[in-house]
């Protein structure tokens, strides 16, 4: 099985890229973040005709989340048990979407970015990945995947410039212990051995081409399906406005490939 994770930066926009994708690469698993959309909006014709099944969760023009699958898509939840809503009305976003995809659960999820260390959403973030790993507990024993855009570097290693993110998210010392407890908890991010580089380049000033990333898109996965991964990559072309037409999404996707 060859399994995939893009943060899109919106579905409708990139629905031709993310097509050519799945042909290039070969993809059975699309875990698809920031869709943008309510699923009556996307455009899945072109996906559908290539024999994929699609599960979108999409409330508005923010966040949303995806899975694409051709080896079939059972046990669609849309949200985990306990996840936390954000503003006045505390709603439940649509950042979580979990199927079993070819014997595997696989889930589409879109950390929220937290904004700034004395922001709300701050809060929030660290509340929902707090929550998320409570409800993963339950899911460490069959074989499981958490992929997406994680909102998080992990090590320094992970930033093209430490000294600029001092008063930054997603490297501050709470967001990294929120990930690596997930790793202490039994979880296992899967590609890094494989393709250490970074995943997300933003638009503002060449940051692709001055190779100024950040790496945020992680594979974390239990167990059974860790000890099947056999490689894993990143398709930095996708990212490179100079190499395929039509302006590409800010995240580069990550691909894993899984024995049988």
């Amino acid at each position: 099985m060859r399994l995939a994770t893009w943060n899109v930066n919106s579905l409708r926009t990139r629905i031709d890229r993310v097509e050519a994708f799945l042909d290039r690469h070969d993809i059975d698993v699309l875990a698809v973040q920031e869709t943008k959309a309510r699923e009556d909006q996307l455009p899945l014709m072109g996906l559908q005709a290539r024999g994929y099944d699609v599960a979108a969760h999409g409330l508005n023009q923010w966040n949303g989340v995806a899975l694409i699958s051709r080896v079939g898509l059972e046990d669609v939840t849309a949200g985990f048990p306990g996840q936390p809503g954000f503003g006045d009305a505390a709603e439940v976003e649509a950042r979580a979407l979990g199927a079993t995809c070819g014997g595997v659960r696989v889930w589409s999820l879109y950390v929220p970015n937290g904004r700034k260390p004395d922001d709300p959403h701050y809060v929030y973030k660290l509340d929902w990945l707090s929550r998320l790993r409570s409800a993963a507990e339950s899911w460490l024993d069959v074989p499981t995947a958490l992929v997406g855009d994680w909102n998080i570097c992990p090590t320094d290693d992970d930033v093209f410039d430490i000294a600029q993110f001092k008063n930054s998210t997603h490297v501050t010392p709470a967001e990294r212990a929120a990930f690596q407890a997930f790793l202490d908890g039994g979880w296992t991010e899967v590609t890094r051995t494989h393709a250490p580089s970074y995943t997300y380049w933003d638009y503002y000033r060449q940051r692709f081409e001055r190779d100024r990333g950040l790496k945020i898109d992680f594979v974390l996965g239990s167990a059974s399906f860790a000890e099947r991964v056999t490689g894993a990559f990143i398709d930095r072309e996708e990212r490179d406005p100079s190499v395929f037409s039509g302006a590409p999404s800010d995240h580069a996707p990550v691909v894993v490939d899984l024995a049988d």
